[in-house]
Parts: structure tokens; C-alpha cells; sequence
């Protein structure tokens, strides 16, 4: 059996349907029921045994031997994405807290897991490659990802299955239309082109003109590519960046997604007040490691991956 945690959201659903088209069914679900109900749209084309209640999964981890023992990897997907969320609590027990307990029992039961870190871990740092001195964090999202990334490093020695943290950079791609004010900016700019002629970007900061602000962006499909590639070496722990390795400006993506949409102009706004302190105003993952641990497939450019989202959302 796979556990998926977070199965319904984003990336979550995304590895689930990938899965689907290898052949594999025996899929476990993990979600928080009573919250954000739109995101469970994304698994009514999926084939999985069950979706439960995260504290319901952990009870029966603890109390049921026969339910843990027929687990064979976790993907903890699971989280409060919400990089402005205030409330520090909330984020600390679903992030940190959530992710120590299935760490506990990965470790102690041999099983796998591999897990969502965050490049929102190295801040307003311009050094992408995973070493402590490049860490800093901007919101208690970041900081809750930093902690448990640490809490494993400060455990890895105990540890004889094997751990994966997989730092992602901007991901967009289908199934994140739930992730509502959280959205990637490839489908931001879509929406905007629905209801508007112009795609709206910050105006200058931190250096950059009108735009230019970058960033590294994903493709989901790459990231689930990752994923899987890890779950087929058990013998390579760790943390890794998960991005193409090439920043792209904000610029690019908005000339990417009106060429895609066949429509649209570029116009630039202020930013609302508060956001520009704790903005990233340029990321670009370091693929060194992830490279160097034997992972060799090519990622998606900015044109390919723009062009392949903005087909499927004009699809569905």
C-alpha cells in the first residue's frame, strides 16, 4: 500500500494520477476532511482505495499492526501551504509536528518516506545549494519546513531506511485550481487573461526593473518524475532542490502564457503593502546534488511547460 498525504491537493493528486498510469490502485489517501473541500475534485478521476482523516492515519499507525505492516512507502505531501499564514500554531503542529510523527514511525518500522520540503527555506539568501548556511526563514511556513528538514538532519545517523526531503522551487501544472490567493503564477496570469487583456506584475524591486524579478519555476510532472525516481533507489537518503536550475523571469512567463493564449499585455503594479519584505525576488535551484545522486532526466523549460499547462487548462 502507498500512502499519499496531501493525495487531494496539488502535487499530491498529481503523483497519485501518475501512479494510476503505472497500474498502481492500492493508494491511500491522507487529507484533512474538514478543510478545503474544492481540492477533493482533483481525485474523482483517481483509483484509490481510501481517503482518510490525517489524526484517523495516525491512530491507526500507532494502534493497528496489520494496517502499518501492509504500508510499503510514504509520499508526505501533506501541509499548510499558505506562505502568509499568521496563525504559527496551526502551521507548527501540521508541518513540523505531523511530519516527526510519520518520521518516527517510518524509521521505526523500515518503511520509506519521502517527503515536500521547501526552497522557501533559503529566504532572502542567493546561494540555492543545501548546506545550513544558506538557510534563513521569512514566515512561519518557511520556518516550519527549516525545522523538520533539521529535525531529520539531527536524527539521519539513527536512521537505516531511507528519508528523501525534496526542496521544490515555483511549481505550477494542473489540479492546483483549489489553491485559492496560493495559485502559481502561470495559472494567475491565465485567470487574468480570462477576465481581463493584461497580465498585471509587480513593478521594480530588489534590484530588478519592472518584471524582472525571477524566479525558478517547475513543472509538477518533473517534480512527481523526482518523486518516483527516488521511491526506486532505497538506498539514497537525504535532502535535495527540486528546479530546473534556470531562473526565469516573471516577464518570461507572462510573454509565455499570452503567446500560449494567443491574447493579452503586460502591465505593472505596486506591490500591496507588507509583501515586498518578505518577497523571494530571485530563487535558482543548485541541481548539483540531485544530479551527482544519479538523477539525469532533463526538466522542462519555461516554453514547454507553459505551453503543456495552458493546453490543459483550455481542455478541461
Amino acid at each position: 500500500m502507498i500512502i499519499i498525504t496531501g493525495g487531494s491537493g496539488f502535487i499530491g493528486s498529481n503523483l497519485a494520477k501518475s501512479l494510476n498510469t503505472d497500474g498502481e490502485e492500492d493508494l491511500l489517501i491522507i487529507e484533512e476532511l474538514d478543510k478545503n473541500k474544492d481540492k477533493f475534485e482533483n481525485i474523482t478521476d483517481i483509483k484509490y482505495i481510501d481517503c482518510i482523516d490525517k489524526y484517523e492515519f495516525i491512530e491507526n499507525l500507532k494502534n493497528n499492526t496489520k494496517f502499518a505492516n501492509s504500508i510499503n512507502i510514504i509520499f508526505h505531501m501533506g501541509a499548510c501551504s499558505k506562505t502568509t499564514e499568521k496563525d504559527r500554531e496551526y502551521v507548527m503542529e501540521t508541518n513540523l509536528e505531523y511530519s516527526k510523527e510519520l518520521l518516527h514511525f517510518c524509521s521505526n518500522n523500515s518503511k520509506s518516506l519521502i517527503y515536500a520540503s521547501s526552497a522557501s527555506v533559503y529566504g532572502n539568501n542567493r546561494t540555492f545549494v543545501e548546506e545550513e548556511k544558506n538557510e534563513e526563514t521569512l514566515n512561519h511556513y518557511a520556518d516550519s519546513k527549516l525545522q523538520f528538514d533539521n529535525y531529520f538532519r539531527d536524527n539521519q545517523n539513527k536512521i537505516s531506511s531511507q528519508v528523501v526531503g525534496l526542496r521544490y522551487f515555483n511549481v505550477y501544472g494542473p489540479r492546483e485550481q483549489h489553491k485559492t490567493g496560493m495559485h502559481s503564477v502561470v495559472l494567475s496570469f491565465y485567470n487574468q487573461l480570462e477576465r481581463q487583456e493584461s497580465i498585471k506584475l509587480f513593478k521594480a524591486s530588489h534590484g530588478y526593473a519592472d518584471g524582472e524579478q525571477r524566479r525558478d519555476f517547475i513543472h509538477v510532472d518533473d517534480t512527481v518524475k523526482v518523486k518516483k525516481w527516488f521511491s526506486s533507489k532505497h538506498n539514497i537518503s537525504g535532502i535535495y532542490n527540486v528546479g530546473t536550475g534556470e531562473s526565469r523571469s516573471f516577464n518570461d512567463v507572462a510573454k509565455n502564457v499570452i503567446q500560449s493564449y494567443n491574447k493579452g499585455e503586460i502591465s505593472y503594479i505596486e506591490f500591496p503593502e507588507g509583501l515586498e519584505a518578505q518577497y523571494q525576488a530571485f530563487t535558482e535551484a543548485n541541481i548539483n546534488k540531485i544530479r551527482e545522486c544519479g538523477y539525469e532526466t532533463n526538466f522542462l523549460s519555461i516554453e514547454e511547460g507553459v505551453k503543456k499547462y495552458i493546453d490543459w487548462l483550455q481542455r478541461v
